[in-house]
């Protein structure tokens, strides 16, 4: 029996591995990465990646650029995660966070609203990096943020603490608002 290919637990490790790998969101199993746009390119470009020599120059610049992705998108949930926690929603913060396939809009008349809200946070704060393609994961947290009638305290917290700047200026933390 300990040498048949009927052991449950054979291939646990691999298949481990393998979630992880596909993981595109830092949430170990999350099986809805491949629901939004920007999911499916970061998907595709771990696809390509994998097709690849790993010693090859592609590789290398696929691998680094897929790195960066997810850095940026931890960095942008981090920098949510940090205002609702100023918010006073240090328990619900990742629930809040938190956006599945199963995930829906609470109320459809405040669609507009929660795009309106964050256009705005894209063009008047630097919450999301300069080059971020807006993500519809964040419509679902603002409509949250709405339903909770904290979406415009959200919005000022986030002009206070990530301000727009011109291009080039870099904020260090000194000069951060005062938490």
């Amino acid at each position: 029996p300990l040498c048949s290919n009927n052991n449950p637990y054979a291939s646990f490790g691999a298949t481990l591995a393998r979630d992880e790998e596909q993981n595109l969101w830092s949430t170990p199993h999350d099986v809805t990465h491949t629901e939004a746009d920007d999911d499916r390119v970061l998907y595709n470009m771990i696809v390509v990646r994998n097709q690849l020599d790993k010693d090859s120059e592609e590789w290398q610049k696929l691998n680094y650029d897929i790195y960066t992705l997810r850095q940026t998108r931890k960095e942008v949930r981090s920098r949510w995660k940090h205002i609702l926690e100023d918010l006073g929603f240090q328990k619900e913060a990742d629930s809040l966070l938190s956006v599945t396939k199963l995930s829906i809009i609470s109320d459809s008349q405040n669609m507009g609203k929660a795009r309106d809200i964050l256009l705005k946070l894209s063009e008047e704060t630097n919450i999301f990096p300069t080059s971020w393609e807006l993500s519809e994961r964040y419509l679902f947290v603002v409509d949250r943020l709405i339903a909770l009638d904290a979406a415009d305290e959200f919005f000022k917290m986030a002009s206070v603490v990530y301000p727009k700047r011109p291009s080039g200026e870099r904020v260090d933390d000194s000069q951060k608002a005062p938490q």
